[in-house]
């Protein structure tokens, strides 16, 4: 196990190595920069504004100095500037020196926000995203996990053609149109939710259910084709044929083999939801993460796209990472040496 998880470290290196490349290169060849706008700045102004963030060097260079600032730590000494170009997320002081401390992971400044740097937006937003993800998260897998169950355990009854009409619904209902009509209903008509904005857990339950509805809907279309496979299964009818009751039969032997492929989808899934979705948090006032992912790009906001781009990334591999550890609990026969 130990070999398998240094081997998947060196993996979860490489992918971010070779999104970090791709990201910056290409989004160096979209029209335009960080300080384009719709009123030109005056060539020196410009020109001023480039050379205090680099970027009038090669791009090689700006790519080289960008991995030494995000993946090799330093130590510094005496008080720390608070420049936004100097933000580092990860901060321990050491116990020698002149205010000594090790300094790990520097996104660099926002162009846009001019005040902040990328570790700041992350620190400020990502806690809030991850909290409306993880809601939703239960939202999907309290609703889809159980409507599979049961129209699997119930084919071709009532019970299955209600379980897959609400997945059906789920489905062809974005958040975009669930989102309003839940406000309007639940918050203006009901007056039993606040509408919008984000603090208390009754503001989180409105966007988690919209968030969370649609991917239930996945949930149960998949848990439901997965346990009516395993349902025909050898050794399913041997556990019937010794007299088990059918409430053991199905959680304990049967839905086991069944999470394996919910335990697939539900890995970037989580990566997706915990790292913010601009649509709910738009229709929402949520003031997550989710929109960093867009008006960073509209707005060439090299640093932030970057490093909302290498935080998807590695929720990504690492919720991949999880899940594959979770196929070993799932299924004894896996093992990895």
């Amino acid at each position: 196990m130990a070999q398998y998880t240094a081997r998947r470290f060196f993996y979860l290196l490489i992918v971010l190595l070779m999104v970090s490349a791709i990201t910056f290169f290409i989004m160096h060849q979209i029209p335009g920069g960080p300080f384009t706008r719709e009123k030109k700045l005056h060539p020196t102004v410009l020109k001023n504004l480039n050379a205090k963030y680099n970027l009038d060097d090669p791009l090689y260079k700006q790519y080289t100095d960008y991995l030494i600032d995000l993946f090799v730590p330093e130590i510094t000494t005496g008080k720390h500037s608070g420049d936004v170009t100097e933000d580092f997320l990860v901060n321990i002081d050491l116990p020698f020196g002149d205010n000594a401390a090790l300094r790990w992971i520097n996104f660099g400044p926002s162009f846009n926000s001019r005040t902040l740097s990328v570790n700041d937006i992350i620190e400020q937003h990502l806690p809030i995203s991850a909290q409306l993800g993880l809601g939703a998260l239960l939202v999907s897998m309290g609703i889809g996990i159980p409507l599979g169950t049961i129209a699997a355990l119930r084919k071709n009854t009532v019970y299955d053609y209600f379980s897959m009409s609400t997945a059906i619904l789920g489905v062809s209902v974005p958040v975009i149109v669930l989102g309003p009509v839940l406000k309007y209903v639940v918050a203006v008509e009901l007056d039993l939710l606040p509408s919008s904005g984000w603090g208390s857990w009754q503001q989180a339950i409105m966007p988690a259910f919209a968030l969370g509805f649609a991917q239930s809907a996945l949930l149960a279309r998949l848990t439901r084709a997965s346990l009516l496979q395993v349902l025909n299964e050898d050794y399913i009818r041997t556990a019937k044929a010794k007299g088990l009751r059918e409430r053991r039969v199905v959680l304990v032997h049967a839905m086991k083999n069944a999470m394996i492929p919910i335990a697939t989808v539900l890995g970037p899934l989580f990566a997706a939801l915990i790292t913010g979705t601009f649509v709910t948090e738009t229709v929402f006032g949520i003031p997550g993460l989710g929109r960093y992912f867009v008006t960073s790009i509209t707005n060439r906001d090299y640093a932030v796209i970057m490093g909302t781009t290498l935080l998807f990334a590695f929720f990504i591999v690492l919720s991949n990472f999880v899940v594959d550890l979770t196929y070993a609990w799932l299924d004894p026969r896996i093992r990895y040496d």
